[in-house]
This record gives C-alpha cells, structure tokens and sequence, in this order.
C-alpha cells in the first residue's frame, strides 16, 4: 500500500504541474489579446501560428544559415490539437529513440525530407542516407528524388557509411571558407544507427556549429549495449516514441518548457508524404539539380589576375566536387551521392609535384589541360610561371597558345608548344629542362640554399609546368632514343620538385610502354596526383576502380598515387564551350605581358619551315664572318636554325646525301644564305645541275644570284670536270668561290676519266680540292644521291672526314652509322626530317629542310 501510495502522490504532483503550466500560458496569451479561461480559442491560436510557421513560402527558406521550423505531427490536447514544430538546419538537429524499422519512424524521416527540401530554395539542400540495419528501405518511398540527383544511394555497409561520413566531414571543413550564399546544406538521414564509431563521428557533427552547413536525422538514438553510454548529441531535438503518441523534447535554444521535459502535449507523427508530393517534387528539383551542376569556365578563374606568388608552389580551381562519391574500396563505381559544390583546388608542390593524367579519346583530356593551363595562367605572371607544351598525338591540343594568322595573340607564360611533336624534338625539351635543373642547382649552392621558395624574390626563377600529351609515344620502341628518354625523365622526376620543375604526363595508356619496363614503377611513383578520366582508371591502382562509371566532363583526382581511399570526384567544365571567354582571356594576359616578351618558339611537326620565315635568315647581313650556310630548322627547343659555318679549317664542305628531291632545296638555301653574307661581288657561284629536274631551281637560282650581282656561271659534266682541275692547280681568284653541284654521282663517269699524258682523274681534282679548299676560300657544296658513291669519290673511309659537313635524308640509319664510324646512331629517315652531322664540331641533330618557295631572295 505504501509504494502505491507513493505512486498516487508522484501522479498527483505531475498532473497539478501540468495545470499550473497550462493555466500560465493561457495568462499569457490573454494578456496579449484577452481569452475567457478555458476558451478553446487558446488552442485554435496555437494551430494557426504553428501553420503558418510550418509552411514557409516555398523556396524562401534557408536551412544553412538559421534553422526552418519542420512540422512532424500533430500536438493533442482536450481542447483539440496544434502543429507540433522542430527547428532544422541552421545547425540544429533531429533524434529519435527507435530506427525506421517502425514504419511510424520511416514516415516521420521522410516527411522532414520532403518539408525541408520543399522550403529551401532548389539546389540548397542534398540528402545522403544512411540505414545499415535495413538495407535502404526506408528510403524506397523517396525514389524520384533518387532519380532528380538529390537522394543519393544509401550507405548501408560500413565501408560506405564510414565513407559517406569521410565526405560529411569534408563538406563541413570547406563551408567553413565558403561565403554563406554559396554554401549547401548537407541533409544526413540515418534510418537506423550505425556502428559505435561511426555513431561518435556523426554526433560530432551535431556539434559542428551552424557553420559546417550539415544536418542530422537521427533514428535509433540512444543505442547502446550494456555498459556503453551513447555519445551525446549537440543542439539536438529529441523524441520519444510511444505506443500511440511521440514526445518531443526541448528543441535546442528555443525550449517548450522550464524544466527540461519538453513539449507538455503527446504528439501523433505525421504520416508519409503522398507520392504525388514527392514526384512533383522531384520534378521542380531536378531542373535546379542540372543546373547546379553546370560548371562554367569563369568558375576558375580568380578576381585578381596575377595576383599570386608561386614560391611555394602553384595552385588553381579544377572545378567543383561532383555529383559522385566513392562509397569504399570495394565498389564497383563510384555513386551519386550527397557531395557539394565545393570549388576544388589543385597544386603543383612538394607533396604534389608532378600530375599523371588518363582517359580515352573523347573523354576531354584536351578540356581538362587546357583547363588547368588556363587557370594557372590567370593566377601566375610570366615572371612566376612558364610553360612548355607538347602534343604527341595527332591534334592541335595546343594550338590556341600561339600566334596564328587569324589570332596573333599567345598566351605570355608559354616558352615553347609542339604540336605533333617529334620524340627528338620530346627529348630535346627534356634535356633542356635538366640544363635547367642543373642551371637552378647551381642557382641554391651560390645562395646556400636548398629550396626554390627561399631565394629572394628578385632571383627565384619561375615554375616550370610541362606538358606532354600522349607521352607514351616518346617511349616508342626501344631504341637508344627511348632509353634516353626515359633516364631523362626519371631524373627530372626525382629532382624536379626541390628547383620548381613539374611534370603533366597525359595518355589515354600507361601500360604496355617496352621502354618503361622495369623503370615506371620508379618513374610513376613521382607522380602522386593521378587524374583519372572516363576510361583513365590505368593511371589508379588496379584495386582502385573509382573511375569505371565516369562520365565525360568529370574525373577522379588521388592525391596517393592512385590508392584506392583518397579519390575525389570532380566536375570540370568544358574550356571549348567557352571559347569566347578564353579568346578574351588570352588577349587580356597577351597585352599585359612584360615589355619585349617575345611569343613561344613553335614546332609544328607537320609543317616544313620557309628559309624567308626563319629569323637567323633575316638577320644575315654582309661581311659577317664566318659565312653560314643554312639548310633548315634543328628539332629543339628553341628552334634553332640548322647551319654550318664554311670557313678556312680543313673538312668546311657540304655534302646532302639521300634519293630525296629535298637534296636540291637543301643546296638552294645553303647557297642563298651564303650569297647574302657577302657584298655584291665578293664571291662567285659555279653551278653544276646535274640529276635529272635540277635545270629550272638552278636557273632561277642563278637569277636571283645575278640580281644580287654575284658572279654566276652554269656548268656541265664536262666543264665541271675542268674547273675542278683549274681549282685543284692553284689559289685562283681572290674571291670565295662556291661550287655546287646537284647530282654529283652523275659526273661519276666524267671523273673517273684520267687525263692521257698524266694519268690524273677528275677524282684526283676533287679530293685536292677538298683537302686544300677551305684554305683558300674554296667550297663545294654537293647532292649525292646515293652513300656509297660519296665514299668512293672520297676516296674510301680515311678520307670521309675532307667532308665535315653532312646532311642526310632518306638514307638508312645504320648504313649511315656505318659511314660515320657511329654504330650507335638512332636515326630513321621519314619525309620531312633528315640528319645534320658536324664530323668537326661532334654535332649530330635532327632537323626540318628548309623547303623553296620563291620568296626567300
């Protein structure tokens, strides 16, 4: 009787607590506007103002920045019943003690999603879920938001769910540094508590303040086995399901009591929004969705061009994190999920300095560098950034970097651009990049440091990206170019990052590369950022499948090395469809170029270079000394002109060996180079067209050597025989004399002749002619079309070097290693490319021939 009576008393005390408390509020009210007591008018209020406070004009409310009243039910009282309202977002949260296996629990969760998505302006709010003890089921109602890209797939495994936190996590870090207008809420739905862990770091995020833009549906809380105390939860509302009625405690700041036992009237939970509600919806979200997903060039861009210091590296925005989100390891894809907007930056710096880029063709890895090229030049000057640019493949990457004759503007930080590059011309900017590297090396020692970014500002030389697209052809083969390629780039992978050196290798392959075999692992490893875009998963680990379910315009970024766990996915825009904006960003940065800024050196691997459009032509004038003879473009960096000096020292001839019709206009612009280093009158051309086509280049050469009044004089077999004689006995005119030949294998014949009385061939004039020549001012100049009949009138090996000065086209590479003593020669002859060989100077290069157009007097 005792413990019932006790009992009786604890009823009575709450019950006469209750009326107190209600007679207090009907006092206030009345003292607003009066009201007979115990009027049902009180009530009617209550419902009013608690349905206009749950229906917010749609689209007006802001579940960052404040929290939204959310109705989930209806307060019932004798006198009749009120909406029943909870602050959400803003930093306020929801929990209830059961999961959404009650069906009441997986209609209240539903019915917040619905309200809250409806009251904030579309494309605020994105919804993850999390529900590992019934797979998602909760969540099946809500399948046209799925489909619009709002709800994302939900977590059920750990893996997911520890990963779905991981991105919770990161979002809440970056809203930290995104204005308020900008920032996305992040609705986490958890139908059913997760494991302990898991459970610890999502009441953190309750905690995380209204600045983390993340909201917490929590069910099944508090859950703890025995011993274990639940994690407590931050500005949280919690409710209390009961058999037939719910109570809702205090919200967090706004309590409904003074006491701390919440709401003082049973509340009957909502039941599920219609499917008509949620599809119609879903409708009005999805147009917004697209939209927000849209990400344009401008995005890129800073406010301020220039603005930046690259001492300690080079940064720029890729796009925004995507509409994708890797779950775990184990997934097969990557799932559209609750990631938001976040500009995502990217470095070239000591933890990331050098990039390796993979994807198909048509999977916009052309977009995606001119992207990043465009974003780095808008935030670096010249003076902090240069680049160097080469494609590889069959395209024009590039192009749009350089002058034309429809556009002269370039961008100011591009040092050189190949297009369809050469693998000479590859290894060339590779061994010009390790001058460099040991140029900056030499820079630190003189300073005494051991780090670019603490050299003073006025002697910190720039950056240095390179670019090379399609990059495994550089490694084509396994020949002696490819293996010096590779040592190349693996030195300036290892040491580029400590003197501001960075590597983008971009390829749609990064395997089967015979070069590489035994060195990528050691190569690659320096390349810690991998890009992955559709059909790139190659440049990730094999256990990282992230990349299998891209689509075109977004990419997985890993900063580990392509190790599954560190990916990001993100959406990046297309620079082709803004190609007004890049037009007008180009010209923007093209005018504010330092003064005297020259543009890039071009090598175009498909074009031949004109001798009138080459600069060391231009700037010849006569009586520089020594004359030079040039024959076309070296493949470097600079784009060098391909010459020889003829001078007095022993060997200073030409020889063009090969089949190929470019012999006769190498030899026409050796000659015309010549004739402009010398005054009018200075020097006399014998000309000697001899192979069958040569007659008309040699007739107009001889007018325009006449029209810059040098003596001219043609010759055949026969009077070249003579001259070779009259050139062989003695000095001769004081002048330099010039005798060229085209087609000297034709006068093999005529040469080989001997004289009757003395026994003495023309071969005998020619090689006296070749030893004592130079010195007296003498030079020949000749198109052998044929290797072996240029050795035989040399007169056999010992005599090869009374021709210092080669230029071979099409003649094989290992014949022609064989005449020059070099078995280790890589050359393969192909149209428009041939070898300059300086047997006095140790110079062996590839080059362009210059080609006749007419304009070049």
């Amino acid at each position: 009787m005792g413990r019932l009576a006790t009992a009786y008393g604890q009823a009575l005390a709450l019950h006469r607590q209750a009326l107190r408390r209600w007679a207090a509020v009907r006092r206030s009210l009345a003292a607003a506007e009066p009201v007979a007591p115990g009027s049902p008018e009180l009530v009617a209020r209550l419902a009013r103002l608690g349905a206009a406070l749950a229906a917010p004009a749609p689209g007006t409310a802001r579940p960052v920045s404040t929290p939204v009243p959310v109705r989930v039910g209806e307060a019932t009282t004798f006198d009749g019943g009120f909406p029943a309202l909870v602050p959400l977002g803003g930093g306020s949260h929801l929990a209830v003690d059961a999961d959404a296996r009650d069906p009441r629990v997986g209609e209240l969760l539903r019915a917040v999603v619905a309200q809250l998505l409806a009251a904030a302006p579309a494309g605020t709010v994105r919804v993850a879920g999390i529900d590992p003890a019934a797979f998602g089921a909760a969540f099946l109602p809500l399948r046209p938001l799925l489909d619009a890209g709002v709800l994302g797939p939900t977590a059920t495994t750990a893996a997911e769910v520890a990963a779905l936190l991981d991105e919770a996590e990161r979002h809440a870090r970056a809203a930290q540094h995104v204005a308020r207008d900008d920032q996305e809420l992040l609705l986490l739905v958890v139908a059913s508590a997760p494991a302990p862990r898991e459970l610890a770091r999502l009441a953190a995020l309750t905690h995380a303040g209204p600045a983390a833009a993340v909201c917490v549906l929590l069910a099944g809380y508090p859950a703890a086995g025995p011993g274990e105390t639940p994690p407590p939860l931050g500005a949280t509302t919690q409710l209390r399901l009961g058999e037939r009625y719910v109570l809702v405690g205090d919200p967090p700041g706004r309590p409904y009591s003074g006491d701390g036992v919440g709401l003082a009237a049973p509340v009957v939970l909502d039941g599920d929004p219609s499917h008509a509600t949620v599809s119609g919806l879903a409708r009005q979200l999805a147009a917004a969705t697209r939209r927000a997903e849209v990400v344009t060039f401008t995005d890129l861009l800073p406010a301020r061009r220039w603005a930046e210091s690259s001492a300690a590296g080079l940064r720029t925005v890729l796009g925004r994190v995507g509409r994708q989100l890797q779950l775990g390891a184990s997934d097969a894809a990557p799932r559209p999920g609750a990631v938001g907007r976040e500009p995502f930056t990217v470095a070239f710096d000591d933890a990331t300095p050098h990039w390796l880029v993979g994807g198909r063709t048509g999977a916009g890895k052309t977009v995606f560098l001119l992207d990043v090229l465009y974003g780095l030049a808008a935030r670096y000057a010249p003076t902090e950034l240069q680049l160097l640019l080469l494609d590889f493949k069959e395209g024009v990457s590039f192009t749009e970097f350089v002058p034309t004759e429809r556009d002269p503007s370039w961008l100011p930080h591009a040092l050189a651009v190949g297009i369809e590059s050469d693998r000479e011309y590859g290894v060339a900017v590779l061994r010009e990049l390790r001058d460099e590297l040991t140029r900056r090396a030499d820079l630190l020692k003189r300073h005494g440091l051991s780090k670019l970014a603490d050299l003073p500002p006025n002697v910190r030389p720039p950056r240095i990206v390179t670019v090379i697209d399609e990059f495994q052809v550089l490694f084509a083969g396994n020949d002696a170019l490819a293996r010096r390629a590779v040592d190349l780039l693996e030195e300036l992978a290892r040491k580029g990052r400590s003197y501001g050196l960075h590597l983008v290798l971009a390829s749609q392959s990064t395997t089967g590369v015979e070069a590489l075999y035994g060195r990528a692992e050691a190569i690659f490893g320096q390349f810690p950022l991998r890009v992955a875009l559709p059909g790139g998963g190659a440049v990730l680990d094999p256990l990282n499948d992230a990349a299998a379910a891209l689509t075109v315009g977004t990419a997985v970024v890993n900063t580990a090395g392509g190790a599954a766990g560190a990916n990001t996915v993100v959406r990046f825009p297309d620079a082709h469809a803004a190609a007004a904006e890049l037009v007008t960003l180009r010209h923007e940065l093209c005018q504010a170029r330092p003064a005297g800024s020259p543009p890039p050196t071009v090598f175009r691997g498909y074009e031949t270079p004109r001798l009138a459009d080459d600069p060391t032509w231009t700037g010849l004038r006569p009586g520089d000394d020594p004359p030079l003879a040039l024959v076309g473009r070296l493949v470097d960096v600079a784009g060098t002109a391909a010459a020889f000096r003829l001078d007095a020292g022993p060997g200073r001839h030409l020889a063009v060996v090969g089949t190929a019709e470019a012999g006769a206009d190498v030899l026409r612009s050796a000659v015309l180079s010549l004739a402009r280093r010398h005054a009018p009158g200075t020097a006399r051309f014998l000309l000697a067209p001899l192979a069958p086509g040569t007659t008309g280049l040699a007739d107009d050469l001889a007018m325009t050597l006449a029209a810059a009044r040098h003596p001219v004089r043609r010759l055949d077999a026969a009077e070249l025989r003579a001259q070779l004689a009259d050139l062989a006995a003695g000095p001769g005119e004081a002048r330099r004399t010039y005798l060229v030949v085209f087609g000297m294998d034709a006068a093999a014949g005529t040469l080989a002749a001997t004289e009757p009385g003395t026994f003495r061939s023309g071969h005998d004039d020619l090689r006296a002619v070749l030893r004592e020549g130079p010195a007296r001012g003498v030079h020949l100049l000749g198109w052998w079309r044929g290797l072996r009949r240029l050795g035989e009138d040399l007169g056999g090996s010992q005599n090869r070097d009374d021709i210092a000065c080669l230029v071979a086209l099409n003649v094989p590479g290992a014949d022609l290693g064989l005449y020059l003593g070099a078995h280790d020669l890589a050359y393969t002859p192909r149209d428009g490319r041939a070898l300059l060989v300086d047997r006095h100077d140790q110079r062996t290069a590839l080059m362009v021939p210059f080609v006749a157009d007419g304009d070049d007097r």
